[in-house]
């Protein structure tokens, strides 16, 4: 089946690449972008070999003729003006942009700051963060980085309803996460050897992770949720803190860890008292989570760990695509991390 790419030249692009190119079932197909047009192993010479195709701009006729589905690799703004056309001929569509997760379009423009994208197109959309998601359609929404992170630490809790408060996030992000285009806080110079915070308790992600959590709990209270830069190429270090009820155990809840993710081989629960490193999962479709517990002050710290690229975006793309077509949802995506 031939996976077309549209926005190829990105580092979420060129990781679905790197995927395809490893998929049993998959081959790439078309690559377009919108201002990059030139052979794929001249832009990328580690792609020499393996993927040499010419890069073209967007053509949904093209795409459609040629291809068995498209992958939209884009920034906010620009599927929710191209993918109408795939919708309407049912041509199978995984966006890994932010612009069809939100299905309040208020929300959207409010955390995206432009417009949002049709409501009819919006209620095709399925969100789909595959731990808890029915089996997608035709229009498959892929959540967002620091929210899967974010909702694969705190699902147990938020389910059995066992914090009581406000759950604290803390989500710490590779510079990949941030894209190629260069900025100050991007450059060399303010990244190296540094660490920054970035929009604190503003982040677009933020309402992705309501919209979850609100599918379980209709009154789960605002979170309290930062962002910062690590001096790393890629991963996301999240780490909760959840204020526990009385009279639960830390044995309980780390129980309450096991059975929810016993079932999803991409989520591995660590050992009781052992927290994961963000190196474990580098170049993996692997969430590592691990929990401690301060009976002192009744908090719970959970870190989940991703690959920003992997589980975070490529990787669940091609596990999205694998639930839509019905195969083991771990076909070609059972890499071992890169170590060290």
């Amino acid at each position: 089946m031939k996976a077309a790419i549209v926005g190829v030249t990105g580092y979420t692009g060129i990781e679905l690449i790197r995927l395809i190119q490893q998929h049993p079932q998959l081959e790439v197909g078309t690559l377009h972008s919108h201002s990059m047009h030139e052979n794929s192993s001249v832009l990328y010479p580690h792609l020499i070999g393996l993927t040499e195709r010419l890069i073209e701009p967007f053509d949904a006729e093209k795409i459609q003729k040629e291809n068995q589905l498209v992958f939209f690799a884009t920034p906010a703004g620009i599927s929710k003006e191209l993918a109408a056309t795939f919708v309407a001929n049912d041509f199978p569509v995984i966006d890994l942009s932010g612009d069809l997760r939100l299905k309040d379009r208020d929300s959207y423009q409010k955390w995206y700051h432009q417009e949002a994208a049709p409501a009819e197109l919006l209620a095709q959309a399925t969100y789909s963060l595959p731990e808890f998601a029915t089996t997608p359609g035709n229009l498959i929404a892929n959540p967002g980085c620091y929210a899967t992170a974010a909702i694969l630490a705190a699902a147990p809790l938020v389910q059995q309803k066992l914090f009581s408060g406000t759950l604290i996030f803390d989500g710490k992000s590779g510079l990949s996460g941030a894209g190629k285009k260069l900025t100050d806080s991007s450059h060399f110079a303010t990244a190296a050897d540094n660490m920054t915070m970035y929009k604190p308790n503003q982040h677009q992600h933020i309402p992705e992770i309501m919209q979850q959590f609100q599918q379980w709990d209709q009154a789960m209270p605002p979170i309290q949720f930062s962002t910062s830069l690590l001096p790393v190429k890629r991963g996301i270090f999240m780490t909760l803190y959840a204020p526990i009820k009385d009279a639960i155990s830390q044995e309980d809840i780390y129980e309450q860890y096991v059975k929810t993710y016993q079932d999803h081989p991409f989520v591995r629960v660590q050992p009781l008292g052992k927290l994961p490193e963000l190196r474990q999962v580098t170049g993996t479709n692997f969430c590592d989570i691990g929990i401690c517990f301060n009976p002192l002050t009744q908090v719970l710290t959970v870190v989940a760990v991703i690959d920003n690229l992997g589980k975070g975006a490529a990787g669940q793309a091609i596990q999205n695509f694998n639930r839509w077509a019905k195969i083991p949802e771990t076909t070609g995506l059972m890499q071992a991390p890169l170590y060290p």
